[in-house]
């Protein structure tokens, strides 16, 4: 008996846990929304790399005196 008890407490927790961000789909919606834009920081990311390793290494000579 003790442990149905057990678990309608944690049914009840996620509950409550749920209810604080909105209904189901709001919480799918915003985790949707923001794949997205850790999708799109993550391409920007990768452009950036791609465009240093494009330009080669620096040139770090200097001019002799």
């Amino acid at each position: 008996m003790c442990s149905t008890h057990g678990h309608g407490l944690a049914r009840h927790g996620r509950r409550r846990h749920l209810r604080r961000f909105g209904n189901r789909q709001d919480w799918l919606a915003r985790l949707e929304e923001y794949q997205r834009d850790l999708e799109q920081e993550l391409a920007d990311v990768a452009d950036i790399i791609r465009r240093l390793q494009e330009e080669g290494p620096p040139n770090t000579q200097t001019a002799s005196v």
